[in-house]
């Protein structure tokens, strides 16, 4: 490991006894701070918080396509008694 990599995981406790620890660590990557052994909370500058957000998109967004030939109409079949489907009976 090289040296200028620091450790990315800090205890709540290390984390209140060396805040100015914790800000470089969390200048160089996302520092996860630990409360009772397990995760808690991630350290990280705004601007890399900034960016994270700023790329999330929306299941809509995902699924949306602008093309001009994705454009057409949808009707999807309605559901028939002859389609084979019914409603279950839980009755014995």
């Amino acid at each position: 490991m090289q040296k200028h990599l620091l450790r990315r995981v800090m205890t709540s406790r290390e984390f209140n006894q060396d805040l100015a620890k914790a800000k470089r660590i969390a200048n160089e990557g996302p520092l996860t701070v630990t409360d009772r052994g397990k995760p808690a909370y991630v350290l990280m500058t705004h601007k890399e918080f900034a960016r994270l957000s700023e790329s999330q998109k929306s299941i809509v967004d995902l699924l949306r396509d602008d093309r001009p030939e994705a454009d057409f109409d949808f009707d999807p079949p309605r559901l028939s008694d002859d389609m084979g489907l019914r409603i279950p009976s839980f009755d014995d």
